[in-house]
């Protein structure tokens, strides 16, 4: 998938991407609350940003990354508005994120595993190992096999618990995986799509947002 065509608008939503829910997603805001989020912060394909937005916010250092240059500048628009100067924004893949050896306490992926290729996903794994402090915290939140129709030709690279443990486990000691929802705007379709057949309605949270099938693991890098 072309993500900066996503963000740009010129995909096959009509208006933003569906995970842009304008905060945190609630499993990552959870941890915030309570307190399991600290330190110097990465935001690992952030978008715009919300998550990291929401750290810088509350005092911590945060750099953001992402793929999209679209993401990227909507995410410093962002920042300058909130007046938030703890914050900096870096554009480029994350396989060959640099820079910052040893830098971050946290490292958050807000839904960016499932969006790279699979053949990327060592690359990425040692990009932010080396950019993680000793003991740091590394927290990713994957959509789960099965979260969408299995005949969909263009979807995510869902994981089941297996597939993500022997990913992230090669680079970090990993403290729990368990059962969580990303939670997404309904789609908005342009009115002369033709759809293969109606969508199956998934369970809404209260906000009326999809509540998607996913992951919630927690690791630290040893040492």
């Amino acid at each position: 998938m072309d993500w900066d065509n996503v963000y740009r608008g010129e995909s096959g939503f009509d208006g933003p991407p569906p995970w842009n829910i304008g905060e945190p997603q609630p499993e990552l805001a959870a941890l915030i609350e309570a307190g399991d989020i600290t330190g110097t912060v990465l935001d690992a394909g952030c978008g715009h940003a919300e998550f990291g937005l929401t750290m810088a916010a509350r005092g911590n250092t945060v750099v953001g990354v992402d793929l999209s240059p679209t993401a990227v500048a909507a995410a410093r628009a962002t920042a300058a508005e909130r007046g938030l100067e703890n914050i900096t924004f870096e554009q480029g893949d994350i396989t060959e994120f640099s820079g910052h050896d040893g830098e971050f306490d946290t490292i958050v992926d807000s839904t960016l595993f499932h969006s790279m290729p699979v053949e990327s996903r060592e690359g990425y794994q040692r990009a932010i190992a080396a950019a993680a402090a000793p003991g740091a915290k590394y927290v990713v939140l994957v959509f789960a096999k099965g979260a969408f129709p299995a005949e969909l030709e263009e979807k995510p690279n869902e994981v089941d618990e297996a597939e993500l443990r022997a990913v992230v486990g090669q680079h970090w000691e990993i403290d729990d995986v368990r059962p969580a929802y990303i939670h997404a705007n309904l789609p908005n379709f342009p009115a002369d799509l033709e759809l293969p057949k109606p969508p199956v309605m998934p369970e809404l949270d209260e906000k009326g947002r999809m509540k998607m099938p996913a992951f919630l693991l927690r690791a630290h890098k040893a040492g």
